[in-house]
């Protein structure tokens, strides 16, 4: 092909398209854990929104309501029981790290108090007394500290402010948008069958196994350490909080799930009732096995069991994705490696034997009864309609 041949507009528009997208992956992957997270976000409250869409016509109203009546508080909940973690790490570590802040080096004592609050003695002091250099740096010190700590709470707000957004837009306007890609891009209905496939084992792992995990981990955290309140002397639970932290993420291992983290507490806290003759505390023990299998592992898993069930990824596949996200990506990893297995598995399952054979995509050589006729991802949740007629009513001919 000679230059002459060339579209140069068509190469031009080609060009910036790929700046274009470029620039877009370049900023995903500075802010690659808000974005997954803002995605999981999504996934964990798009079934409120849908009932709540069937009572309120209001797009936007009833997204608000998902996002900051629901997600919100269980986020501020679950930072919370964290925050009580990592409480515990320091005091369990012992590294003295808070010893080291320079705060209370400026005396305040009596005579500095008088001084101050009499004016005359104010101004025939001499200040150059304190300015000292242990002075200077200690303030030094206060003030960077409470730079760097507001610098961080920003940050975080930030982060959050951006989660939450996006999770607002998807649940609004995520229809239109894939509707939107389905109608101009998928003129052979692959991508439609590849994005019902994978919205739903995208809402199997969010809405079932990792909110289960964060739900089942907060309300650990928050039912031990209240549990250690009540606790006799000598009888309470040790690290209770990273106890429940501990019950979350096992709740991750299929059958077993939590159990192993509070049935071996628990025979230790017997034991140690046996051996130190403390008999009386027993009572103790079993308030703990009580509270952990009502309230911390079934009430949980009645709740969410549904959104698990009928999932078609393999499970050790899925514990690998666990497992091995945090140690490939960091703390968003238990968020991007499963959604790297969905989009994988289901690009092998769906496309990849098409491009093999070299025959044209067909979505219908799926077997159709892997797919339900739930409103996936691509096309939004359902439109509200109105109530059922009630029992006994009967339409006029």
């Amino acid at each position: 092909m000679v230059l002459s041949e060339v579209d140069w507009s068509r190469t031009a528009w080609w060009g910036i398209a790929a700046a274009l997208t470029a620039a877009l992956v370049y900023v995903v992957h500075s802010f690659v854990g808000t974005f997954v997270f803002g995605v999981f976000i999504y996934y964990a409250a798009r079934p409120v929104y849908v009932r709540i869409r069937r009572r309120v016509p209001q797009e936007s109203v009833a997204a608000a309501i998902a996002i900051f009546a629901l997600a919100l508080p269980v986020l501020l909940v679950g930072g919370y029981a964290l925050l009580i973690v990592v409480n515990q790490v320091q005091d369990l570590v012992g590294n003295g790290y808070l010893d080291q802040i320079p705060l209370g080096q400026i005396p305040l004592d009596q005579d500095t108090l008088d001084l101050i609050a009499d004016p005359a003695t104010l101004a025939a002091t001499d200040w150059t007394q304190y300015v000292t250099v242990d002075t200077v740096t200690g303030i030094t010190d206060s003030l960077s500290g409470a730079v760097d700590t507001i610098a961080f709470l920003g940050t975080g707000a930030v982060h959050l402010f951006v989660m939450l957004a996006l999770a607002f837009y998807l649940l609004r306007d995520g229809g239109r948008l894939a509707s939107y890609l389905v109608r101009f891009t998928d003129q052979q209905g692959v991508l439609e069958t590849y994005g019902r496939a994978i919205d739903r084992d995208f809402t199997s792992i969010f809405f079932g196994n990792i909110l289960n995990a964060i739900l089942t981990g907060t309300i650990g955290v928050i039912v031990y350490s209240l549990l250690n309140v009540v606790a006799p002397p000598g009888g309470s639970i040790p690290a209770a909080a990273l106890v429940g932290l501990l019950a979350g993420a096992a709740s991750l291992i299929p059958i077993v799930g939590m159990k192993l983290v509070y049935v071996p507490v628990a025979a230790f806290l017997a034991v140690r009732a046996v051996v130190t003759d403390a008999t009386g505390t027993l009572w103790f023990v079993g308030v703990f096995v009580l509270a952990s299998f009502v309230v911390v592992d079934t009430i949980p898993d009645l709740v969410l069991r549904p959104y698990v069930s009928g999932r078609s990824l393999h499970v050790g596949a899925v514990m690998l994705a666990y497992t091995l996200g945090p140690l490939l990506f960091g703390w968003y990893g238990i968020f991007l490696m499963p959604i790297l297995l969905v989009l994988v598995v289901h690009f092998a399952r769906i496309v990849l034997p098409e491009l093999l054979a070299g025959e044209p995509l067909r979505p219908y050589a799926v077997d159709p009864s892997h797919f339900t006729d739930e409103g996936p991802f691509v096309y939004g949740p359902p439109e509200p309609g109105p109530d059922p007629p009630a029992e006994g009513d009967t339409e006029a001919e």
